[in-house]
C-alpha cells in the first residue's frame, strides 16, 4: 500500500465518520439517549477525531522533514492521532459527567502524556 492511497483510505474514513456523528446528531440526541446513543456517539466521534488527527499529524510531518520519512513515521502518526482523539474523548466525557475540573484534565493530559513516552521507549 502507498502512502497516497493510504491518506485517501484515511480522508474516505474521516468523512464516513463525520457522517455518522452527524447522523447520531440529527435523528437521536446523546443527552437525552441512553447508553447506547452515547456510545455510537462518542464511538463515531473518536474515529472521525482520530482520522483527523492522523492526517494532520502526517501533513505537518511531511511539511517539517524528509518526505521520504514520512511513510516510515506513519505509525507515530496513527498512534498519536488515536492517542489525541482519546484525550479530547475523555475530557467529553469527564464534561458529560460534569466533573470536569481543571486538576482532572491535567491528570488526563499526563496520563496520555505516559502513555506517549511509554511507546517512545518501547
Amino acid at each position: 500500500m502507498t502512502l497516497k492511497s493510504y491518506l485517501w483510505g484515511m480522508r474516505f474514513s474521516a468523512i464516513l465518520a463525520f457522517f455518522a456523528w452527524a447522523l447520531v446528531l440529527f435523528y437521536a440526541d446523546p443527552t437525552k439517549g441512553g447508553i447506547p446513543v452515547k456510545f455510537v456517539f462518542y464511538l463515531a466521534l473518536f474515529l472521525f477525531l482520530s482520522a483527523i488527527f492522523v492526517l494532520m499529524l502526517s501533513w505537518a510531518r511531511r511539511k517539517a522533514g524528509n518526505k521520504e520519512a514520512v511513510f516510515s513515521d506513519l505509525g507515530i502518526s496513527f498512534r498519536e492521532g488515536i492517542l489525541l482523539a482519546l484525550l479530547a474523548i475523555a475530557l467529553l466525557i469527564l464534561q458529560s459527567f460534569r466533573i470536569l475540573v481543571w486538576w482532572d484534565g491535567l491528570l488526563v493530559v499526563a496520563g496520555i502524556f505516559l502513555a506517549e513516552l511509554y511507546f517512545l521507549t518501547k
